[in-house]
């Protein structure tokens, strides 16, 4: 078993580390964009179609091993996750898609005059489903601002925002953008008092730290499973009683019950391998001993540990950077309010020709808004090419960092 106490063994099981760009070695800080996998996860989803494959419900070996396949990956996501049951675990294309599916069907239940509440430090994929299902019934939508100082969500704001016409809030877990960590609990706190539903955008938060849908008693969540190692699928939970009660729009013959009725068409089986290895690979990281929620968490733990000082590393280091301006969190007392996530700028470059500058030197970093439009917007660099976004994700070491820092003191001339 490899931990993160042996960092060298651990980054040997990803195969994509170990690239190299004009004879040095690639750095992966890409990771709010999509993290790289290890071999189980690709074995796992290269054995399934070695094996052959087959659509579900059939009475032959195939097809009974893909359901097999999509019960692992349920009961994984649901320990992931910390759902009451695996049927309120639910697979899509992707977070966008499924967001747009349970939008629609919510909408059937608001009428002319009702209200939803979105927040400017979301990624759009968490904001466009709600605008355009609010138009389609002649709802209203209401913005709930973050700080552009600190960028943080200014939650003193959302009880004036809430009134007995709201009917939903949705918010991120994390910013994808400037890694701003919300307080999700009190934004589900708040809305369920005021008679609304809550809907989670966990996409960037589930990579980096322990996520407990139970806890926080929020009615939806959302995540992408290439986020946190795996395939490109997404997940959404959702209370057994919402799923149960809402009209989902399907095929007739598609199951009526959770979790088929929400899942249209054929799921990639081979991609559900690949969940249930994801997330084992997780639990692998919290060690022998205890159910896989228990190492889930022990292994989420250690993750965000390692993390935290990654990113003291670099905010310290980036002080010293001519020209270098990072947005949001910067105080090292504020870790852990925040996520490995930073978006930058470097005063006389623009962000696409920094991107492209690192890139041709084995730095992977992200240009631009990332669907964080409303981010951009708010701190006025939308227009002028958004943002420079570096993530790190427990694969990346104090070393990288040190050469990223070097490559950018370079540039800054």
């Amino acid at each position: 078993m490899n931990t993160l106490s042996d960092l060298n063994a651990l980054r040997a099981q990803f195969p994509a580390l170990q690239r190299t760009v004009a004879g040095r070695p690639a750095v992966f800080l890409d990771g709010p964009g999509g993290t790289q996998s290890p071999a189980r996860v690709i074995d796992a989803m290269s054995d399934y179609l070695r094996r052959g494959s087959s659509n579900h419900g059939g009475h032959f070996l195939t097809s009974r091993e893909s359901d097999a396949t999509a019960e692992a990956a349920r009961l994984a996501m649901r320990d992931l996750l910390n759902a009451r049951r695996p049927e309120e675990i639910i697979f899509g294309q992707n977070m966008t898609s499924l967001t747009f599916s349970i939008s629609r069907a919510l909408a059937q239940t608001w009428q002319p005059g009702d209200e939803v509440i979105v927040t400017r430090l979301d990624h759009d994929a968490n904001i466009s489903p709600w605008l355009r299902a609010a138009a389609d019934r002649g709802a209203m939508v209401r913005w709930l601002d973050f700080h552009p100082a600190d960028c943080t969500l200014a939650l003193e704001e959302l009880p004036g925002l809430l009134n007995e016409r709201t009917r939903l809030v949705a918010v991120n877990y994390a910013s994808n953008a400037v890694g701003t960590i919300s307080d999700v609990g009190r934004v589900v706190a708040l809305a369920h008092a005021a008679g609304a539903l809550a809907y989670v955008d966990a996409v960037h938060y589930t990579p980096h730290d322990v996520v407990d849908v139970q806890a926080l008693d929020c009615d939806f969540l959302a995540c992408s499973v290439y986020k946190f190692f795996g395939p490109h699928t997404g997940v959404l939970y959702g209370k057994y009683e919402w799923l149960d009660r809402l009209a989902a729009y399907k095929v007739r013959p598609a199951a009526d019950e959770p979790p088929g009725k929400w899942e249209t068409g054929t799921q990639s089986y081979e991609s559900l391998s690949g969940v249930a290895a994801a997330v084992d690979y997780l639990a692998e990281l919290g060690g022998a001993g205890g159910s896989r929620r228990e190492r889930l968490a022990r292994g989420l733990s250690a993750i965000k540990a390692h993390e935290a000082a990654l990113s003291e590393h670099f905010l310290r280091g980036a002080a010293t950077v001519p020209g270098l301006r990072v947005y949001g969190l910067t105080d090292i007392e504020r870790l852990a309010e925040r996520t490995p996530t930073f978006a930058v700028e470097l005063a006389g470059h623009a962000p696409a020709e920094i991107a492209a500058w690192l890139g041709e030197r084995g730095f992977f970093v992200w240009d631009g808004h990332y669907y964080a439009i409303a981010v951009m917007e708010r701190l006025g660099t939308l227009a002028r090419g958004g943002l420079v976004r570096i993530g790190f994700v427990h694969y990346n070491t104090i070393a990288e960092i040190d050469r990223l820092l070097a490559a950018l003191r370079e540039l800054a001339g």
